[in-house]
């Protein structure tokens, strides 16, 4: 059988999610489990990979197991073997040919950049820095550029190998967040993204939001398809996975739910 997980982590002590030789990393921790469980090997595919001190608020994953095991005991098994920054909220059964990667259809990514000339110390780990000025009603602008279907090979790592690199943005909204004034979030929908693709969107934002450059100069960004003429990439630890949304409506029902245990 099939089993979906719906993951949370703090990625701070971890080099990503995605396996690596000699690093710790949320895949190894989570298969690690799977294997105290299993007494032997399983591997988890996900929905996406994140990057090293990137967070996940809805992280997607699956598996598959030959044993007959209840959504809700694989919580709790699998649980009680992860270090605690690392928790499954919650697990169901699904058919075999479901895929978290490729049956997905929208993510949804969430930004949070700290203005001022220090960060408090305690959210050190969970926010970009922006130190200089910050117009918010300028950053708010250049949304109408991101929206819609463009080619984002300007905003995305030099080293993605990525052919097509055509995304659609479908939502994107800039405001300041409600319990703290100094931070402000950045939350993007889309088809998907690629390798650095928000945190490089994010970072041309605040060139616009400090004066370096018009909202208009995005349109030429896009229209140089080179990493070279975008923002500097946003700091890593600002930047949290929130929500993935499939072509099942079982799955979709099941991340809603999910998604309000923390809410």
């Amino acid at each position: 059988m099939r089993v979906v997980l719906l993951c949370r982590y703090d990625g701070s002590g971890y080099h990503g999610f995605q396996i690596q030789p000699n690093n710790n990393t949320v895949q190894a921790e989570i298969e690690q489990s799977l294997k105290k469980i299993h007494k032997k090997d399983v591997r988890i595919y996900m929905s996406g990979r994140t990057d090293s001190k990137v967070h996940a608020y809805g992280q997607v994953l699956h598996f598959d197991s030959d044993l007959n095991i209840s959504g809700e005991a694989w919580k709790r098994a699998i649980n009680a073997n992860l270090p605690k920054d690392i928790r499954i909220v919650s697990a169901m059964l699904t058919d075999n040919d479901f895929h978290v990667r490729y049956n997905s259809i929208k993510k949804t990514y969430l930004y949070k950049l700290y203005i001022g000339k220090e960060v408090d110390p305690l959210l050190i780990n969970y926010v970009g820095h922006q130190p200089f000025r910050f117009d918010l009603e300028k950053a708010q602008s250049t949304i109408q550029y991101f929206l819609g279907e463009h080619d984002f090979t300007s905003f995305c790592s030099k080293n993605s190998s990525v052919e097509d690199k055509v995304r659609t943005i479908y939502d994107f909204s800039i405001e300041r967040d409600s319990l703290n004034d100094n931070i402000i979030n950045f939350e993007i929908t889309g088809n998907g993204f690629l390798y650095n693709m928000v945190r490089i969107i994010v970072g041309t934002i605040i060139n616009v939001a400090n004066g370096k450059y018009e909202a208009e100069y995005i349109e030429e960004i896009f229209k140089k398809q080179d990493r070279q003429f975008a923002g500097a990439r946003a700091d890593a630890q600002g930047l949290y996975l929130k929500c993935v949304e499939y072509n099942n409506e079982v799955v979709n029902r099941f991340i809603k739910n999910a998604l309000k245990y923390y809410k």
